[in-house]
């Protein structure tokens, strides 16, 4: 199956995939540097992007090009998306010093969240 079929009989995939990276579609196409009548337009329409806007577009959704493109998710652990992901992404070009303040303050609260409490 091609991809064009694939995005095709998915209409709704790339809105999807967006939402799910908490992610509006204007914060989606200012990441990508792209109009936002240009995401709505292959939101609606199921059409693919150019070539050069997926790996971008994926990067920004947390998703591979594949599942960007409608293919099934591989078996292997998921990298943050969306807002997280730009959140990480600043935080990882922090200096050490910093990055060690933000650990010492996500951790406690993941480690409460992951135990139930």
């Amino acid at each position: 199956m091609s991809y064009a079929v694939t995005m095709t009989a998915k209409k709704s995939h790339l809105r999807m995939l967006r939402e799910k990276a908490g992610l509006s579609l204007r914060e989606l196409s200012r990441i990508v540097d792209e109009q936002p009548t240009n995401v709505s337009f292959w939101e609606r329409t199921g059409k693919l992007p150019r070539a050069d806007l997926l790996v971008p577009m994926a990067k920004a959704l947390g998703v591979t090009v594949e599942e960007l493109l409608g293919e099934a998710k591989p078996l292997r652990g998921h990298a943050p998306a969306g807002k997280m992901r730009q959140l990480f992404d600043a935080a990882s070009q922090l200096p050490r010093s910093q990055q060690q303040k933000i650990t010492a303050i996500l951790e406690p609260f993941i480690l409460q969240h992951a135990s139930g409490q």
